[in-house]
């Protein structure tokens, strides 16, 4: 069974709990197994180049003539544009590691300490259009801050996407 036969409630809700899931798996997760995940997806990518081209092309076909020549430089990579995908994903790696930190401690009256605390939201849902490299981003960036992602990018970006994600994975 493909995305387009599923009952759309049925579809959303599946990715839902298997999103929340994953969100639970990512709790325990060390900063040191995220940063190793992120090299690896930035290896991944740069070794999908061939591939994640030929999907670009399909995508930038579908467009051609049909929409602004601004739409579909911000829908068409290059091998420059997957080195910078790439790029980017090794710099999320070397950030430091959100959860956890300590945002505020207050002292009660009490004697009572409490702090904020960093900590990941669970699962956050993206939706984002022409841009296929926003998949790659925004995936880095909720499995730095230990959570999950349901990413829907645009129609026009689906190929690219598509392949971007498997290569991620």
């Amino acid at each position: 069974m493909n995305d387009q036969t599923l009952d759309p409630q049925i579809h959303v809700a599946t990715l839902g709990r298997n999103a929340r899931d994953a969100a639970r798996g990512l709790l325990s997760a060390s900063t040191d197994a995220k940063n190793k995940a992120l090299r690896e997806a930035a290896k991944a990518l740069r070794n999908a180049t061939a591939e994640l081209l030929e999907a670009n092309a399909q995508d930038v076909k579908s467009v051609e003539g049909k929409k602004p020549e601004s739409f579909i430089d911000r829908l068409r990579l290059t091998e420059d544009r997957i080195e910078g995908m790439a790029g980017a994903l090794e710099e999320i790696a070397e950030l430091p590691d959100p959860v956890g930190r300590e945002l505020a401690t207050f002292e009660r009256p009490n004697g009572l300490t409490i702090q904020r605390v960093a900590v990941p939201i669970g699962v956050i849902g993206m939706i984002y259009e022409s841009r296929p490299n926003v998949g790659a981003d925004a995936s880095a960036l909720c499995l730095k801050s230990g959570n999950a992602v349901i990413l829907r990018g645009g129609s026009e970006s689906r190929h690219s996407t598509r392949v971007i994600v498997d290569s991620m994975r």
